[in-house]
């Protein structure tokens, strides 16, 4: 059995606020997971952020307050802790008094997206995020499957579906095929289960999209490998979808950004064949030279 844990970076509305969406799909064998979790837990820990959710897109923000607390980055993270809590109700009040609700109800929305991390400085963030990536890079048993669709290029009139569709399409479709490929006709089938964060919007959509694929398969592939419909939990909860939004998130960086560091960490999951990267693509303008469009190329 094989568990692909599944999450998304960006905004698959057009136009949005980003200009890629990512869905991304994380695979590794069952036997693996309690491992997996450990060395996750253990990253955790270090930073002091047992307990809590990774959202790497809320993390990696600057924190203003934190600049403007004399001594900051010298403080424990009690102390850190502490200050930044105190700043941030000061300035909740203030924005109250402004009669600026708008504003209020965004900046209470980024604070309390962001409360698990406020001990922890900028660097040690970014610090944190890489350890994760190297991490996953060094589980040589995991393979990395995404869709990035930048959404200039997408025209959901002449593909019939939306861009948060053709994504789950696609990571199914590669996950179907990995599964069939490591199987050997003298060996028991390898079966996968899907795991989605929980989203009940997105929970209904992709539950009637699998059982169509279950009933007539998807563009590319029968789907006989893949059991049930995804299975979604509470992304709190479970550290391994929580991993899945650093490689989701590490993709939509490199191709909006070109920021690299984290990219190449998780890119090395890509699941590949030969030396040709097979689970992730790029859907947009056919001349791009970017990396992961330079790699799928090799397959051609």
């Amino acid at each position: 059995m094989y568990l692909c844990y599944m999450d998304e970076s960006g905004i698959s509305d057009s136009p949005g606020n980003t200009s890629h969406f990512v869905l991304a799909g994380l695979s590794i064998p069952i036997w693996h997971w309690k491992d997996c979790d450990r060395e996750i837990e253990a990253i955790k820990k270090k930073y002091a952020l047992e307990g809590s959710e990774i959202h790497v897109a809320w993390m990696m923000r600057p924190y203003i307050e934190q600049r403007r607390i004399k001594g900051f980055e010298g403080m424990d993270y009690e102390q850190r802790r502490s200050q930044v809590e105190t700043y941030r109700k000061a300035e909740l009040l203030r924005l109250q008094k402004s009669r600026r609700p708008r504003l209020y109800k965004q900046t209470r929305k980024n604070y309390r997206e962001t409360e698990s991390f406020i001990h922890l400085t900028y660097a040690e963030r970014r610090s944190f995020t890489l350890e994760i990536g190297k991490c996953v890079s060094e589980w040589g048993f995991a393979r990395l499957f995404a869709e990035c669709i930048d959404k200039i290029h997408f025209d959901p009139v002449r593909t019939k579906k939306s861009v948060d569709e053709q994504c789950f399409e696609q990571i199914v479709s590669r996950f179907e095929q990995y599964l069939q490929i490591i199987g050997k006709p003298d060996t028991e089938q390898n079966f996968g289960l899907l795991i989605h964060d929980n989203n009940q919007t997105i929970a209904r959509r992709y539950t009637d999209l699998m059982k169509k694929f279950h009933q007539r398969g998807t563009l590319w592939t029968k789907v006989k490998n893949i059991i049930e419909t995804p299975l979604f939990v509470d992304s709190q909860l479970t550290s391994m979808v929580q991993i899945v939004d650093v490689c989701a998130y590490a993709l939509r960086r490199y191709l909006e950004n070109e920021e690299e560091e984290l990219f190449e960490l998780v890119f090395q999951r890509a699941d590949r064949k030969d030396s040709a990267v097979v689970g992730v693509r790029h859907f947009t303008n056919p001349n791009c030279s970017c990396k992961i469009c330079s790699s799928h190329r090799k397959s051609s």
